[in-house]
């Protein structure tokens, strides 16, 4: 912006109370000398935020403002500009009309940054103003894509000129941070952080690479790829993982550690063998994500009541119980930080260790070496343990120790996989725990699941069908309202972003200690759980589609689950 349009910047920040005249003089002598932009220094300042200078951006120019995480950004758009012209003048394209391309801009005035993008696009601009950080993530965002399609292109380039023999000669790359095989699997894992990404998949076919994404617990396509980089990017990844690149006959598992914009992130990698080659499947864990208090796991006030009763028993086993993905890790670890102090010897065994927690003991479950759930727990009874985490209850001798082990006056947190909280106490029994120790044993059971949070950018409201209002229990004749997302730019055209857990918690009474001794029916554990205060998962989920966290569509997965 040039000066006169500065100072009228600053007095229209002036005019709307924003800073005062004195501010703004000292501002412009100080601008002289730093040689930034007013509005920049202003923030930098703390004097004005971003969202005051772009109103008065609006009000001064009647440039539009747009929001770039709530618009779907045209990818015939991102083409047309190169990304060292964006991240130079802080704008990104977005889209078309007609026979000019929509920028947004930090700095909608800037003449230079708009001759730039003309002459590189060959079309004339269209400017709106966006917020600086909005436009460095949507760069971020929409290039580094781009930026896995263009390093595969150019590893089929070296390809063709013979430039990589084989995947031994791959091997000797690992040091070249510039080698094009090296920045496509960067750029893949990179790109799935920022998605929110839990699993990577990539897929080999007859004609192609898939890659694909689980955002939210459901897969999304994110690219293709030519089958001749498969070689060089799965011999990548089995270096990264310390893996056998020459073995391609057998499944083989293993392990990255990276660091992305200063957060370590553990990577599970897992390669199968298929018709037209390895596929490979990575599940990104981030270790800063783990590390949150008990409250965030959303509970409601009342079911962080009843766990915190359970987890504050000095014995016991207390159990998690839910399908794949439906979070059970994360709600163990959880509680395991809030357990976690300098009185107690706390010891996993897990298979695989998910996460690593300071201060506790961890040991990675190894069949091949023969240490097994069962044999690593007796190792870990003579360790003077006071807290006990087994990855999952699978076999029946696991069982008999855990037993074993919370009657002796350990507390014994682990997975189970059953549909609600009752039947885990029968699938113990089914495993050959008798009764009565079960009985005597289980001091609480946590039955859970994730559902799919509704998109705030595009949420709206509606009224109820009565078959809805058949499933919440709602009377026919009254007016009901819910929510849904319409879908946008944020969410992705889902209607959904993020997830959060619901559950339903059974504290163990004297009471179901009888019932569990007398009868093999956990339908009267059901029952004297309810008349205790235990709310069923899909009493939990619809209070959640009430209160319009999530949708009615949501709730039916879990009932029918």
């Amino acid at each position: 912006m040039d000066n006169k349009i500065k100072r009228r910047l600053g007095d229209l920040l002036v005019q709307a109370g924003k800073l005062t005249v004195r501010q703004l003089q000292d501002a412009l002598r100080r601008q002289k000398t730093l040689g930034k932009k007013l509005g920049e220094l202003l923030v930098d300042d703390g004097i004005v935020t971003a969202e005051d200078i772009i109103s008065v951006i609006e009000e001064q120019t009647g440039i539009t403002r747009v929001k770039l995480d709530s618009i779907n950004i045209d990818r015939m758009a991102i083409k047309a500009v190169p990304q060292n012209v964006c991240e130079k003048h802080h704008l990104i394209p977005f889209g078309f009309n007609e026979n000019k391309i929509k920028i947004a801009m930090w700095d909608p005035l800037n003449i230079y940054a708009i001759d730039d993008v003309s002459i590189a696009s060959g079309f004339e601009v269209e400017s709106y103003v966006a917020l600086k950080e909005e436009i460095k993530n949507a760069i971020h965002r929409c290039y580094s894509d781009e930026q896995v399609t263009k390093a595969a292109a150019e590893l089929s380039k070296e390809k063709e000129n013979n430039k990589v023999q084989d995947q031994q000669e791959l091997a000797s790359i690992d040091d070249v941070k510039n080698a094009p095989v090296v920045k496509m699997v960067d750029y893949l894992i990179k790109n799935a952080i920022e998605a929110r990404a839990s699993d990577i998949h990539i897929e080999p076919f007859e004609k192609n690479i898939r890659i694909r994404f689980r955002v939210d617990g459901q897969l999304q396509q994110i690219s293709t790829l030519g089958v001749d980089t498969l070689s060089a990017l799965v011999a990548r990844i089995k270096i990264l993982a310390n893996l056998n690149i020459a073995e391609k006959r057998i499944p083989q598992d293993g392990k990255i550690i990276m660091t992305v914009e200063d957060k370590t992130v553990d990577v599970r990698v897992s390669i199968l063998p298929t018709v037209y080659g390895e596929k490979v499947v990575m599940r990104v864990l981030n270790r800063a994500s783990n590390r949150i208090g008990i409250e965030r796991l959303e509970m409601s006030e009342y079911e962080l009541k009843q766990l915190k009763n359970i987890i504050r028993s000095p014995h016991g086993i207390m159990l998690v119980t839910g399908p794949t993905g439906s979070g059970k890790s994360t709600t163990l670890y959880t509680i395991l930080s809030e357990l976690n102090s300098e009185d107690k010897n706390i010891i996993t065994v897990e298979d695989p260790v998910e996460y690593m927690l300071d201060g506790i003991n961890q040991v990675n479950v190894n069949t091949k070496a023969g240490l097994t759930f069962s044999n690593g727990l007796r190792s870990i009874l003579r360790q003077d343990p006071d807290i006990i985490m087994i990855g999952e209850i699978r076999d029946a001798e696991t069982a008999e120790i855990a037993v074993r082990a919370a009657i002796t006056g350990h507390l014994v947190l682990s997975t189970l996989h059953t549909n609600d909280a009752p039947s885990s106490i029968l699938r113990l029994i089914d495993m050959g725990i008798e009764p009565y120790l079960a009985a005597s044993s289980i001091c609480g059971i946590v039955a859970q699941r994730l559902v799919k949070k509704i998109c705030p950018e595009c949420k709206k409201s509606y009224l109820a069908s009565d078959y809805e209002k058949n499933i919440l229990g709602v009377a026919q004749e009254d007016d009901m309202i819910l929510y849904k997302g319409e879908g946008c730019g944020f969410c992705k055209g889902t209607g959904y972003m993020g997830r959060t857990g619901v559950y339903e918690i059974m504290e163990i009474t004297r009471e179901h200690k009888d019932a569990i001794i007398t009868s093999n029916n956990s339908e009267i554990l059901k029952e004297i759980s309810i008349k205790n205060g235990m709310r069923t998962l899909g009493q939990a989920c619809g209070e959640l589609v009430l209160k319009g966290i999530t949708t009615v569509e949501e709730l039916v997965k879990i009932a029918y689950q």
